[in-house]
């Protein structure tokens, strides 16, 4: 690694410096014909020359693989161009906050006929299926805040629920699209203060909230990183929000969450809950790791899987610690989001693991490289849960190439590679959009 670069420009992070194409991908074993899309994945990726401050700051680039038939026809990377990229706009100005001034680097998503990339304190910025940028989505002006970069969309309803955070009162908004896209209720959450609320669950019926203890700070907003610090006294809890709007909060032990898994409401009317925890020790050893200090900042930390049991009825909450093994970017079978669901992957330094949520068993896949978030892809007339693929990009350990990695969801077992064309920085999140669904909107 370069130790005169900061780390989030450096080895397996150091950004690309261009856009490119590339045609007829070498694939090594047989891409299922099934998997006819686009895998799109998001991360950010700073100008040659420009340091952004921090790892999540920098201009978001898309990287693009283009499967169909057994093939991989291209590969393409793009810059989100958002206002901040192509003319250097600044997110707070004399007017206020300006949420088309943003990064757009942490995740694409596909809904109602959009492509959609998002960063948790702006507006999300639509492209097209070849990853150019059409621009800011305020869905008819009706969008005020930010929009999360971990949207849910209801896999019986279509809707797609997401909030946004604030720097100043309302400081969270609970949003709701419809199947169609058309945003059709906000509604403000109440919360003691501003703090880094970054996912969220939902369920059949309810929305569960993280309100912990990461708060933003303005004395440290011109410190060039990031204006969030633990603090103690803010306390941790988890909110049980109803389609009414009605809160039932539930106090826990300090913790940050990044990343949850699934949830679900129990034939007991409680919410479980999956997600990836970090301690206050484990946030205080990430965290400057995220800005640059010391370390690979893409390291899980310390964070691992812990399950929450949340009975409205009594008010009691269950907390227990799922695996000791260090994880981050929790996925599963979307099809079953806010339903009960026995899988869940995640990935680890060199392997993606399989959890049994049920048994607590776990199952571990060296991939031989550095992957990323594993995105599963159901299989059509899936027979179980996890019938269905992996896609996950994954960096040799050298820090010179990257590829495509498939494997069967069911027994981690590798079903094909894509030899990309050149080293994807390691990033955040992606989604697979099967052909049927990519369209360009009017």
């Amino acid at each position: 690694m370069d130790t005169a670069r900061p780390t989030y420009l450096s080895g397996h992070l150091a950004p690309v410096p261009d856009e490119i194409g590339a045609v007829g991908l070498p694939v090594t074993g047989t891409l299922p014909a099934e998997l006819t899309g686009r895998y799109f994945r998001n991360g950010p990726n700073p100008l040659p020359g420009q340091d952004p401050g921090h790892w999540f700051a920098g201009p978001g680039m898309v990287h693009g693989i283009r499967l169909r038939d057994g093939r991989a026809d291209w590969y393409r990377n793009r810059w989100v161009r958002t206002r901040a990229f192509t003319e250097g706009a600044k997110f707070v100005g004399p007017g206020g906050f300006d949420r088309t001034a943003v990064s757009a680097n942490t995740h694409v998503i596909h809904h109602a006929d959009r492509i959609l990339a998002l960063v948790e304190v702006g507006l999300p910025y639509e492209l097209t299926p070849e990853l150019e940028t059409v621009g800011p989505v305020d869905f008819g002006g009706r969008l005020t805040t930010g929009m999360t970069a971990h949207p849910k969309q209801d896999p019986v309803t279509g809707e797609l629920h997401f909030f946004g955070y604030g720097f100043t009162a309302p400081y969270l908004t609970y949003h709701r699209l419809s199947a169609q896209g058309e945003l059709v209720e906000s509604r403000a959450v109440e919360v003691p203060g501003p703090t880094m609320v970054h996912d969220f669950a939902i369920t059949e019926n309810h929305v569960v909230w993280l309100d912990l203890p990461v708060v933003f700070d303005m004395d440290l907003a011109g410190s060039g990183g990031m204006a969030f610090r633990w603090d103690d006294s803010y306390g941790a809890r988890l909110g049980v929000m109803d389609r009414a709007g009605k809160v039932t909060w539930f106090d826990i032990d300090p913790c940050y969450v990044f990343h949850v898994g699934n949830a679900r409401e129990d034939a007991s009317g409680r919410i479980v809950l999956d997600a990836v925890r970090y301690s206050r020790d484990s946030f205080a050893e990430l965290w400057p790791r995220l800005g640059g200090v010391a370390g690979p900042p893409d390291a899980a930390g310390g964070a691992t899987l812990h399950r929450w049991v949340l009975d409205p009825a009594s008010g009691m909450v269950k907390e227990e610690q799922a695996d000791d093994r260090d994880v981050e970017f929790p996925t599963f079978n979307e099809d079953r989001l806010g339903r009960s669901s026995t899988y869940l992957y995640a990935v680890t330094e060199g392997a993606v693991v399989k959890y049994d949520t049920e048994t607590g068993a776990s199952r571990f896949c060296d991939v031989g490289g550095r992957p990323g978030e594993a995105v599963f892809v159901p299989a059509a007339g899936a027979r179980s849960e996890d019938d269905g693929w992996l896609l996950s990009i994954v960096g040799d350990h050298a820090g010179e190439g990257s590829e495509l990695l498939v494997l069967d969801a069911g027994g981690l077992d590798f079903v094909a590679s894509v030899r990309l064309p050149r080293r994807v920085p390691a990033g955040f999140h992606g989604s697979w959009i099967p052909d049927p669904s990519v369209t360009v909107s009017k």
